[in-house]
């Protein structure tokens, strides 16, 4: 099976953004966004969705985190629409609970084409390092509008906002990593639209 690989650029006023994505890789990552825990965090969901990932950022920083963050997110999600192509054979579908520590996260995903979020979760500070806690539900609402996937995060048990944050990300990898996955009994979309 060819790899499924997309690359996707995105450069504004206050954004210069290279991801690179490998959906069938090994966990990857090579991540500069210029936010530490962010780039924490990115590294995670490539190690856990076994995703080869590129991310080089340039932001405005000296503003806040909101564009290098919401922007990353913008590309990142057209780069997995790219990389997932037409998605004939994926399972579409996928879902997950994971714990870290006292916190455990449901998230399920549907890569329908149609975009929707739903987020919920609650964090006690306003930052962990130099990343914005707020800016974690606006990174998944860019990647599901541009992706085109309906978007489940719900932490079901809360506590430390770093854990918290980790694993809706680890959740996500994972979530995604089952909905792109090939099976062979799948022999064009599932969906009896014929399309998605």
């Amino acid at each position: 099976m060819e790899a499924r690989v997309a690359e996707y650029k995105r450069k504004t006023d206050e954004t210069d953004i290279s991801v690179k994505i490998n959906l069938d890789g090994s966990g990857k990552a090579e991540v500069d966004t210029g936010i530490g825990f962010f780039d924490h965090m990115l590294k995670n969901f490539a190690r856990h969705g076994l995703f080869d990932l590129k991310v080089k950022v340039t932001g405005d920083l000296y503003v806040d985190c909101h564009h290098t963050i919401e922007d990353t997110g913008i590309a990142i999600g057209n780069a997995i629409r790219r990389a997932v192509g037409d998605k004939k054979g994926i399972n579409r579908y996928g879902s997950v609970i994971l714990p870290m520590d006292e916190s455990l996260c449901l998230c399920a995903l549907d890569l329908s084409g149609r975009p929707y979020l739903v987020f919920n979760a609650d964090f006690t500070t306003d930052r962990v390092g130099y990343f914005d806690t707020e800016m974690t539900r606006e990174f998944f609402y860019a990647i599901t509008y541009t992706a085109g996937m309906n978007l489940h995060i719900k932490m079901l048990e809360s506590g430390n906002n770093h854990h918290m944050i980790e694993i809706i990300f680890k959740s996500f990898a994972k979530a995604l990593d089952n909905a792109t996955k090939k099976d062979d009994r799948i022999k064009d979309v599932l969906s009896t639209k014929g399309s998605l």
